[in-house]
C-alpha cells in the first residue's frame, strides 16, 4: 500500500467502525433505560415527576403504594414537591438537581405542591 493511499483507507476503516456502532441493535431508548420502559406518567419501578417552566409533568402520576419516586427540577429555582396532607415531601430541591420520596403506602389520590410557589399543583394517584 502506498503512503497516499493510507490516509483514505483508514478514513475509510474507521468510517465503517463509526456506521456499524452507531447502527448496532440498539432499542431507541436512552441509554441504561429498560427496552420495553413504560412511557412516563404511567405506573412503574422508575416513577419520575419533572419540573419544568414552573409546572409538574405529568400533572398526574400514578404509582404503587411505597414506590419510590424521583423528582428533576430542570428549572433555574428551587422548588419542592410536598402533599397537600404532608404525606411526602421533597424538601427543597434546587435548580438543575435531583431528589425521591417514598409515596405513601394507602391507596389514593394525593394532590401536591410546590411550597414556595403554591400556583403548582399536581396529583399522585397511589393504586
Amino acid at each position: 500500500m502506498t503512503a497516499a493511499r493510507l490516509p483514505s483507507t483508514l478514513a475509510a476503516v474507521l468510517l465503517t467502525l463509526t456506521v456499524n456502532a452507531c447502527s448496532s441493535s440498539h432499542s431507541g431508548a436512552p441509554v441504561g433505560s429498560a427496552p420495553n420502559a413504560p412511557p412516563a406518567g404511567s405506573s412503574s419501578a422508575a416513577a419520575r415527576i419533572t419540573i419544568k417552566n414552573f409546572l409538574f409533568a405529568p400533572a398526574t402520576i400514578t404509582v404503587h403504594p411505597g414506590e419510590q419516586v424521583t423528582v428533576v427540577n430542570e428549572d433555574a429555582t428551587t422548588h419542592t414537591v410536598t402533599a397537600e396532607d404532608k404525606s411526602f415531601d421533597t424538601g427543597a430541591v434546587n435548580g438543575g438537581a435531583s431528589a425521591t420520596f417514598t409515596a405513601p403506602t394507602t391507596p389514593g389520590s394525593y394532590p401536591y405542591i410546590c411550597t414556595i410557589h403554591q400556583y403548582m399543583h399536581a396529583t399522585l394517584t397511589v393504586s
